[in-house]
């Protein structure tokens, strides 16, 4: 079994990344808390194969890394890269787009979620990016999930990520997406 360094120090998202990876030949683990990846991507994707890259070039493993958020057609793509960074907790975040948005009934916004993964040397062997389509409530709605989540509706499931069963959200979600893409070139290599 290959080792395969996820390039997060959050324990969640190797967790995550188990569920999506269950049955392949990879052992998951933890990149080191001191190695700090800076995200200077201009777009989801830079910023998944900057972390994915130096992660492996720095340990001399294969390394995988995700780069992820929410876009608001009304507000010019926003939060964006800046997803995580728009509040200082969940709900700071959600109310923070809550109010820019406003009254406007336009509404549309995506989640995306962007995986790269590094050879041992540090060069891409694999990218993709996942998208799901959806609109923001004018109220947080259903308490599973995190972040963007009550207020992130997908129509043609009639629930936001927080009304979502976790193997609906899992399926559906822009990281479902995206695994769904890149598993099967995933197996190739284990």
């Amino acid at each position: 079994m290959k080792n395969l360094i996820v390039a997060t120090s959050n324990p969640g998202k190797l967790q995550e990344m188990q569920e999506y990876l269950t049955g392949l030949a990879w052992e998951l683990k933890l990149k080191p808390p001191e190695l700090d990846i800076e995200e200077t991507g201009e777009t989801f994707l830079d910023n998944a194969i900057l972390k994915a890259s130096q992660v492996a070039k720095a340990l001399g493993e294969w390394a995988i890394a995700d780069d992820s958020g929410l876009a608001v057609e009304a507000l010019d793509g926003a939060p964006g890269l800046y997803s995580a960074r728009y509040g200082t907790t969940d709900q700071d975040r959600i109310n923070r787009v809550l109010t820019e948005l406003g009254d406007n009934e336009h509404r549309k916004a995506k989640f995306v979620c962007a995986i790269a993964m590094a050879r041992p040397d540090g060069s891409i062997a694999l990218q993709t990016e996942g998208v799901c389509q959806g609109e923001i409530l004018k109220t947080p709605l259903g308490n599973q999930g995190f972040g963007y989540d009550p207020i992130f509706y997908v129509p043609q499931h009639q629930q936001t990520f927080a009304q979502m069963t976790p193997k609906l959200k899992r399926d559906v979600s822009h990281r479902g997406q995206a695994f769904a893409l890149i598993l099967p070139k995933l197996k190739e290599l284990s």
